[in-house]
């Protein structure tokens, strides 16, 4: 039986949740995950629990922020008067907005926090700082 090994494209049914036990994502009603080790598909601390798995394994593991998207940062939260933004949004609490900035990157943000005429935008990860405990099935390896 062959083990996965960086280059090989492999298959894994996934559950991934958070140190509070809740789930924040899941292949197990779907179709499995796809990807290359080595690629940087996925993060890297994910990819190496992989590596050394055969068709049919069952691993669970906790992969740490820095092997996952990194620590929360506070220079990627700002807070900017209500006028900046364009006059068709309304900002509320939880709504995902998408800036370019000026080299033409696109940065997801998330609005926090709305003071009056304040709004606290994120541009954290959603999961950054987070330790991420996954459950996974190892279903093909080409």
């Amino acid at each position: 039986m062959s083990l996965a090994k960086n280059g090989d494209k492999v298959k894994v049914h996934f559950t991934g949740k958070l140190k509070s036990g809740k789930v924040f994502d899941s292949s197990k009603d779907s179709k499995p995950l796809e990807f290359t080790i080595g690629a940087g598909e996925m993060m890297p601390g994910f990819e190496k629990e992989i590596i050394g798995m055969t068709n049919g394994d069952i691993k669970t593991f906790t992969v740490l922020p820095e092997e996952a998207y990194g620590s929360r940062r506070e220079e990627l939260v700002a807070t900017v008067e209500k006028n900046h933004f364009p006059s068709d949004i309304t900002p509320t609490i939880g709504q995902p907005l998408q800036i370019t900035v000026p080299d033409g990157e696109v940065l997801d943000l998330l609005i926090t926090s709305i003071d009056g005429d304040m709004v606290t935008i994120d541009a954290n990860h959603p999961l950054a700082g987070e330790a991420l405990l996954f459950e996974v099935e190892l279903v093909g390896i080409a």
